[in-house]
Protein backbone atom coordinates (compact mmCIF):
# COMPACT_ATOMS: atom_id res chain seq x y z
CA UNK A 1 0.00 0.00 0.00
CA UNK A 2 2.71 2.45 0.61
CA UNK A 3 3.83 1.96 -2.98
CA UNK A 4 0.26 2.85 -4.01
CA UNK A 5 0.78 5.82 -1.58
CA UNK A 6 3.93 7.19 -2.94
CA UNK A 7 2.39 7.28 -6.49
CA UNK A 8 -0.53 9.13 -4.89
CA UNK A 9 1.29 11.85 -2.91
CA UNK A 10 3.13 12.62 -6.12
CA UNK A 11 0.19 12.54 -8.08
CA UNK A 12 -1.56 15.00 -5.65
CA UNK A 13 0.95 17.34 -5.17
CA UNK A 14 0.88 18.14 -8.85
CA UNK A 15 -3.09 17.87 -9.05
CA UNK A 16 -3.62 19.95 -5.81
CA UNK A 17 -1.09 22.39 -5.91
CA UNK A 18 -3.59 25.44 -6.81
CA UNK A 19 -6.30 24.02 -4.48
CA UNK A 20 -7.29 25.98 -1.51
CA UNK A 21 -6.14 24.64 2.14
CA UNK A 22 -9.77 23.45 2.80
CA UNK A 23 -10.04 21.73 -0.61
CA UNK A 24 -6.58 20.06 0.23
CA UNK A 25 -7.56 18.63 3.25
CA UNK A 26 -11.23 17.52 2.26
CA UNK A 27 -9.02 15.50 -0.17
CA UNK A 28 -6.91 14.01 2.57
CA UNK A 29 -10.34 13.11 5.03
CA UNK A 30 -11.45 11.64 1.99
CA UNK A 31 -8.71 9.60 1.25
CA UNK A 32 -7.19 8.70 4.39
CA UNK A 33 -10.66 9.11 7.12
CA UNK A 34 -9.30 8.44 10.28
CA UNK A 35 -6.04 7.16 9.07
CA UNK A 36 -4.94 10.86 9.01
CA UNK A 37 -3.76 13.68 11.77
CA UNK A 38 -2.88 16.71 12.10
CA UNK A 39 -0.11 17.64 13.79
CA UNK A 40 0.33 20.75 15.76
CA UNK A 41 2.41 23.33 17.82
CA UNK A 42 0.08 24.94 19.22
CA UNK A 43 1.73 28.60 17.88
CA UNK A 44 -2.16 28.67 16.52
CA UNK A 45 -5.26 25.73 15.58
CA UNK A 46 -5.45 27.58 11.92
CA UNK A 47 -4.79 23.73 10.82
CA UNK A 48 -6.65 22.12 13.20
CA UNK A 49 -9.55 24.45 12.74
CA UNK A 50 -9.12 24.00 8.74
CA UNK A 51 -8.75 20.53 9.16
CA UNK A 52 -11.90 20.08 11.52
CA UNK A 53 -14.20 21.54 9.31
CA UNK A 54 -13.06 18.49 6.40
CA UNK A 55 -12.88 16.08 9.36
CA UNK A 56 -14.75 16.98 12.40
CA UNK A 57 -13.33 14.86 15.80
CA UNK A 58 -9.82 14.90 13.42
CA UNK A 59 -6.88 13.68 15.48
CA UNK A 60 -4.71 16.54 16.30
CA UNK A 61 -1.64 15.71 17.46
CA UNK A 62 0.67 17.54 20.08
CA UNK A 63 4.25 17.03 21.11
CA UNK A 64 4.79 17.73 25.15
CA UNK A 65 8.65 18.28 25.24
CA UNK A 66 8.54 19.09 28.73
CA UNK A 67 9.97 22.62 27.67
CA UNK A 68 7.02 24.51 26.72
CA UNK A 69 6.32 27.87 27.68
CA UNK A 70 2.75 27.80 29.88
CA UNK A 71 1.08 29.37 27.16
CA UNK A 72 1.77 26.84 24.81
CA UNK A 73 -0.06 23.73 27.19
CA UNK A 74 -2.77 26.58 27.95
CA UNK A 75 -3.94 27.05 23.81
CA UNK A 76 -3.47 23.18 23.32
CA UNK A 77 -5.94 22.91 26.62
CA UNK A 78 -8.29 25.68 25.38
CA UNK A 79 -7.85 23.63 21.52
CA UNK A 80 -9.35 20.25 23.36
CA UNK A 81 -12.12 22.11 25.16
CA UNK A 82 -13.44 23.98 22.37
CA UNK A 83 -13.01 22.87 18.83
CA UNK A 84 -14.51 19.84 17.09
CA UNK A 85 -10.59 17.96 17.12
CA UNK A 86 -9.56 15.18 19.56
CA UNK A 87 -5.66 16.19 20.73
CA UNK A 88 -4.05 13.41 21.65
CA UNK A 89 -0.95 14.19 23.78
CA UNK A 90 2.63 12.75 22.81
CA UNK A 91 5.60 12.52 25.15
CA UNK A 92 8.95 11.83 25.08
CA UNK A 93 10.62 8.63 26.91
CA UNK A 94 12.26 10.20 29.26
CA UNK A 95 11.01 12.91 31.50
CA UNK A 96 13.07 15.89 31.58
CA UNK A 97 14.41 15.05 34.86
CA UNK A 98 15.64 11.53 33.54
CA UNK A 99 16.94 13.17 30.59
CA UNK A 100 19.18 14.93 32.78
CA UNK A 101 20.49 12.29 34.73
CA UNK A 102 21.56 10.68 31.77
CA UNK A 103 23.06 13.28 29.60
CA UNK A 104 23.24 15.71 32.14
CA UNK A 105 21.10 19.13 32.56
CA UNK A 106 20.26 21.72 29.64
CA UNK A 107 21.20 19.18 26.68
CA UNK A 108 19.31 21.91 24.48
CA UNK A 109 22.38 23.99 25.83
CA UNK A 110 25.36 21.65 24.60
CA UNK A 111 23.61 19.46 21.71
CA UNK A 112 20.18 20.87 20.63
CA UNK A 113 20.02 18.05 17.63
CA UNK A 114 20.42 15.35 20.10
CA UNK A 115 17.46 16.54 22.34
CA UNK A 116 14.93 17.81 19.73
CA UNK A 117 15.87 14.17 18.42
CA UNK A 118 14.65 12.26 22.06
CA UNK A 119 11.86 14.78 22.47
CA UNK A 120 10.25 15.69 19.46
CA UNK A 121 11.46 13.62 16.45
CA UNK A 122 11.14 10.30 18.16
CA UNK A 123 7.92 10.95 19.82
CA UNK A 124 6.32 12.01 16.96
CA UNK A 125 7.68 8.26 14.96
CA UNK A 126 6.40 6.65 17.84
CA UNK A 127 2.67 8.59 17.20
CA UNK A 128 2.16 8.54 13.75
CA UNK A 129 2.39 4.63 13.17
CA UNK A 130 -1.40 4.84 13.73
CA UNK A 131 -1.63 7.01 10.35
CA UNK A 132 -1.63 6.63 6.92
CA UNK A 133 -0.97 10.76 6.30
CA UNK A 134 -0.50 13.97 8.20
CA UNK A 135 -0.76 17.45 7.50
CA UNK A 136 1.24 20.37 9.39
CA UNK A 137 1.38 24.09 9.13
CA UNK A 138 4.56 24.76 7.18
CA UNK A 139 4.36 27.53 5.15
CA UNK A 140 6.98 28.38 2.41
CA UNK A 141 7.34 32.34 3.65
CA UNK A 142 8.37 31.34 6.99
CA UNK A 143 12.35 30.63 5.91
CA UNK A 144 14.39 29.98 2.84
CA UNK A 145 14.56 26.06 4.17
CA UNK A 146 10.71 25.85 3.56
CA UNK A 147 10.33 27.77 0.58
CA UNK A 148 10.07 24.72 -1.70
CA UNK A 149 7.44 22.83 0.56
CA UNK A 150 4.73 21.03 -1.59
CA UNK A 151 1.09 20.82 -0.80
CA UNK A 152 1.28 17.37 -0.76
CA UNK A 153 4.81 15.27 -0.56
CA UNK A 154 6.18 11.32 0.15
CA UNK A 155 7.44 11.34 3.47
CA UNK A 156 10.27 8.48 2.87
CA UNK A 157 11.39 7.76 6.15
CA UNK A 158 8.32 7.95 7.79
CA UNK A 159 6.52 6.23 4.63
CA UNK A 160 3.89 8.52 4.79
CA UNK A 161 1.80 10.92 3.20
CA UNK A 162 2.59 14.45 3.90
CA UNK A 163 0.18 17.30 3.33
CA UNK A 164 0.96 20.89 4.12
CA UNK A 165 -2.44 22.63 3.40
CA UNK A 166 -1.32 26.23 3.92
CA UNK A 167 1.91 26.06 2.16
CA UNK A 168 1.07 28.73 -0.18
CA UNK A 169 -0.23 30.77 2.44
CA UNK A 170 1.27 34.28 3.99
CA UNK A 171 1.44 35.44 7.42
CA UNK A 172 -1.04 37.88 6.08
CA UNK A 173 -2.98 35.18 5.15
CA UNK A 174 -2.63 33.25 8.34
CA UNK A 175 -3.58 37.03 10.18
CA UNK A 176 -6.76 37.14 7.91
CA UNK A 177 -8.03 33.82 8.85
CA UNK A 178 -7.60 33.48 11.95
CA UNK A 179 -9.66 37.12 12.26
CA UNK A 180 -12.40 35.46 9.85
CA UNK A 181 -12.73 32.46 11.99
CA UNK A 182 -12.14 33.72 15.66
CA UNK A 183 -9.41 31.38 15.85
CA UNK A 184 -7.33 30.36 18.78
CA UNK A 185 -3.83 31.55 18.82
CA UNK A 186 -0.87 31.20 21.53
CA UNK A 187 -0.77 34.17 22.99
CA UNK A 188 3.19 34.60 22.51
CA UNK A 189 2.52 35.73 19.46
CA UNK A 190 1.05 39.29 20.40
CA UNK A 191 4.45 39.46 22.67
CA UNK A 192 7.21 39.45 19.91
CA UNK A 193 7.13 35.99 19.13
CA UNK A 194 6.76 34.59 15.55
CA UNK A 195 7.50 31.45 16.05
CA UNK A 196 7.08 29.49 18.82
CA UNK A 197 8.78 26.47 20.27
CA UNK A 198 10.74 24.97 23.26
CA UNK A 199 11.04 28.41 26.14
CA UNK A 200 15.19 27.00 25.81
CA UNK A 201 15.38 27.39 23.04
CA UNK A 202 13.03 30.19 21.34
CA UNK A 203 13.56 34.26 21.86
CA UNK A 204 11.45 36.92 20.40
CA UNK A 205 12.22 38.27 17.23
CA UNK A 206 13.59 41.47 15.88
CA UNK A 207 12.49 43.53 13.46
CA UNK A 208 13.35 42.69 10.11
CA UNK A 209 13.69 38.97 10.61
CA UNK A 210 12.13 36.05 9.25
CA UNK A 211 9.40 33.64 11.58
CA UNK A 212 12.12 31.64 11.82
CA UNK A 213 14.89 33.61 13.40
CA UNK A 214 13.89 33.13 17.25
CA UNK A 215 14.53 29.77 17.33
CA UNK A 216 17.62 28.48 17.91
CA UNK A 217 19.44 31.83 17.83
CA UNK A 218 23.11 31.83 17.79
CA UNK A 219 23.35 28.47 16.72
CA UNK A 220 23.28 27.03 12.85
CA UNK A 221 20.25 24.69 13.58
CA UNK A 222 17.20 25.96 11.81
CA UNK A 223 15.21 22.63 12.06
CA UNK A 224 14.06 20.61 14.86
CA UNK A 225 14.47 17.37 12.74
CA UNK A 226 10.90 16.58 12.49
CA UNK A 227 10.71 18.41 8.94
CA UNK A 228 14.10 17.29 7.72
Amino acid sequence: MTENYEELAAQAGRDLEDASALEILQWAANTFGKRFCVTSSMEDAVVAHLASRALPGVDVVFLDTGYHFPETIGTRDAVAAVMDVNVITLTPKQTVAEQDAQYGPKLHDRDADLCCALRKVEPLERGLTAYDAWATGLRRDESPTRAGTPVVSWDARRRKVKIAPIARWTQEDVEAYVAEQSVLTNPLLTDGYASVGCAPCTRRVLEGEDARAGRWAGLAKTECGIHT
